[in-house]
């Protein structure tokens, strides 16, 4: 009996350690497929992470060259726009050369018929406006270029001359500015009211309504002067020469 159970000890012994076996290979083995997953599982979230970065990235590039683009753009309507700046300036300086110019030789012109003996004036030509528009351009350019004395006399040439021309009142004007201009009040005076005499419908008369009262200061009549420039700033109220004759009444009273 006992050497029975002894060798069913024996043989219970020999089977279990097999068993044994099995089950720790089956735990590391499950340990390691453990730890396979677990690199998978990182590896995973690595290339998602690599992923969404190179996403971002992309993102990012193409921002950038949305941005280069519309940079390119604006840099293209800037160099547009200062090409043309250009190009206005160029023509600008051109336009007054030639404009210099013809005052020049206006002046000179004018100097030259100044020296001269006074022409009676020729008839055929008081019906070409092509000559009466160079008159009054060269009397005019006398006065921009500051020789006064010439343009009162070009001035009243051109008045004698064509005391029709449509350039009547301008050249009636510019001749009472330049005879203020050379302290002739009195000659300034008179031209001026002859303004609003013969040419009540010019477009200047707030500014000769302001001529009329500085002339009027010049002589020292400045109780007359003083209701010349009211009358101006009631009748024309919203002109520039109302702007200055309220500066020049706040400054004598």
């Amino acid at each position: 009996m006992l050497k029975q159970r002894a060798l069913l000890l024996l043989l219970s012994l020999c089977f279990a350690i097999p068993a044994q076996a099995g089950l720790l290979e089956d735990d590391e083995a499950r340990n390691q497929i453990q730890q396979l997953e677990k690199r998978v599982l990182k590896l995973e979230d690595a290339v998602k992470q690599q992923t969404q970065s190179m996403l971002d990235l992309q993102s990012q590039i193409e921002a950038l060259n949305t941005e280069i683009r519309k940079l390119r753009g604006q840099n293209e309507e800037t160099t547009h726009g200062l090409q043309d700046a250009e190009k206005r300036q160029k023509d600008f300086y051109v336009d007054l050369d030639t404009r210099l110019r013809h005052f020049e030789s206006a002046e000179e012109a004018a100097k030259e018929a100044a020296a001269k003996p006074p022409v009676a004036p020729v008839s055929a030509d008081s019906n070409d406006p092509v000559s009466e528009d160079r008159a009054f351009e060269a009397a005019y350019g006398l006065f921009k270029a500051g020789s006064q004395a010439n343009a009162v006399k070009a001035f009243q040439e051109f008045l004698k001359k064509y005391p029709d021309s449509v350039h009547a009142p301008n050249a009636n004007y510019w001749l009472g500015k330049a005879q203020f201009a050379l302290k002739d009040y009195k000659g300034a005076l008179d031209t001026y009211q002859g303004i609003l005499k013969d040419f009540p419908e010019t477009p200047k008369t707030a500014d000769v309504l302001y001529g009329i009262a500085v002339c009027q200061q010049g002589l020292k009549r400045h109780i007359a002067a003083h209701k010349t420039l009211r009358q101006l700033v009631a009748k024309y109220p919203a002109s520039e020469a109302a702007s200055k004759a309220k500066k020049l009444l706040a400054a004598t009273k």
